[in-house]
């Protein structure tokens, strides 16, 4: 699980359409809509991501897109792991914080979560998604959040149906020692 801030530039003139053998032309001033938080969960063996958006990215933002992991994406799993880096809002407080006790002791039961090394982005196979994310899909101006969630929804199915899996023989060895 990774997140990533987006910023939400929109046109100040229409951009010069392509023409053959020339380029679009976008005019380097622009409209700045607010920002963004998006977030991202890899199953990374299985060839699997979701991305979404939200308006911010605080304990709550994050508390309710980990509640998604076992109420809506995995149901039947015992136990999720998590692995993700020890940014502020990511802890099993943020659960507490954000649901009533009894709905956060049994999202918390359900998780099994490793913290990355602090310098160690390299293990958070979701860096890998946001960076495919972010050339495939949001190198261009996206001018609001409605639109941002329809692009990454789009990515989210194009990727997830072309089972793109992690093929890192590092990751497959500490996954399998975990369990």
């Amino acid at each position: 699980m990774d997140e990533k801030p987006y910023q939400l530039p929109g046109e100040c003139r229409e951009p010069i359409p392509m023409k053959p053998g020339d380029v679009k032309r976008y005019d380097s001033e622009y409209i700045r809509n607010g920002t963004c938080s998006i977030f991202v969960f890899t199953e990374p063996l299985k060839g699997r991501r979701n991305a979404s958006v939200s308006p911010r990215r605080t304990k709550k933002d994050w508390a309710r897109h980990i509640a998604e992991l076992p109420e809506v994406h995995y149901p039947n799993a015992p136990k999720i792991c998590l692995v993700m880096d020890n940014h502020n809002t990511h802890a099993i407080s943020s659960l507490y914080d954000t649901f009533p006790p009894d709905r956060a002791r049994a999202l918390a039961r359900r998780l099994e979560i490793h913290y990355t090394p602090k310098h160690g982005s390299w293990l958070n196979i979701a860096e890998i998604e946001l960076n495919a994310m972010t050339s495939q899909c949001l190198r261009r101006r996206i001018p609001s959040i409605n639109a941002s969630a329809k692009e990454l929804d789009a990515w989210n199915s194009d990727r997830n149906s072309s089972d793109v899996s992690a093929k890192w023989q590092k990751l497959r060895l500490c996954l399998e020692n975990i369990y």
